[in-house]
């Protein structure tokens, strides 16, 4: 497996360049990752499926989920890819490289843990910041339009807001200065795990019965449900800095009542 990944690897830096890869590979694999595992949760809330899994059982309207993907390619193409452009550069100074030989599995591992825990770390206080009332308001608001919200939405934000809390990941990385196959990796594993947590449906199989503190679709949902000044759930991935600050009191409370309530029945 190894042999084979370093072929492809081998084959993509001999046929483009580096900013070529950094960049316009970067958003290509984004996009793919992004849509392809965002627009299922579309065709569940629209066909039914998967019913009894749906936390919310409001669900949107057509011409809502058509407005997001629009507004969604808009940003991408119009903010999205030209950051990328614009900070290789400082990517390349804070030491990106794609050359072989590829980074050790270990490195990789405990690089990409060390950003999943600094992302986390960072996105919770700079989306707590976000609901305050001045920047709710003007910024903030637009990504609770969908108060019952579907995996695409997860990337509906203010062109303003894709780039304060898009700074929480990109900040690891730029630390670091990783492998550009690491960089891709861990696109990746945010993007999935960004998704789920919008996603609406929470499934027997989904991370959050199997990973300690790890929050998705059900503990952020109440996000998204509940009032701006009152939801809390501020994390990203994991949801130890909301444990830490007591801002996930009132999801605990309801899911303590639901359990009680289940008890009786």
């Amino acid at each position: 497996m190894a042999s084979l990944i370093e072929s492809c690897w081998l084959y993509l830096i001999t046929h483009f360049s580096e900013f070529q890869l950094a960049t316009v590979g970067t958003f290509l694999i984004h996009e793919s990752v992004f849509f392809l595992s965002g627009l299922p949760s579309i065709y569940f809330e629209r066909s039914g499926l998967f019913s009894k899994y749906k936390i919310q059982k409001k669900a949107n309207t057509s011409e809502a989920q058509e407005k997001c993907i629009l507004r969604l390619i808009l940003y991408h193409v119009c903010v999205n890819l030209p950051v990328m452009l614009i900070s290789y550069p400082t990517f390349r100074f804070m030491g990106l490289r794609s050359s072989l030989p590829l980074p050790h599995w270990t490195v990789i591992v405990s690089q990409i843990i060390f950003y999943f825990i600094l992302e986390d770390f960072v996105f919770y206080w700079g989306h707590r910041i976000l609901h305050t009332k001045w920047l709710y308001k003007h910024v903030h608001s637009v990504h609770h339009e969908y108060a019952t919200p579907f995996g695409l939405t997860s990337e509906y934000a203010h062109p303003a807001e894709i780039l304060f809390l898009g700074f929480a990941t990109v900040v690891g990385p730029a630390l670091t200065g990783p492998h550009l196959f690491t960089l891709w990796l861990w696109m990746i594993l945010r993007v999935l795990e960004t998704v789920e947590a919008h996603s609406g449906y929470h499934f027997p199989w989904s991370p959050s019965n199997f990973l300690p503190l790890y929050g998705g679709a059900d503990f952020h949902d109440y996000h998204h449900r509940v009032l701006y000044t009152k939801s809390g759930n501020y994390s990203s991935t994991f949801i130890y800095m909301d444990w830490l600050f007591g801002t996930d009191k009132g999801y605990r409370k309801i899911k303590a009542l639901e359990e009680v309530e289940g008890k009786n029945y």
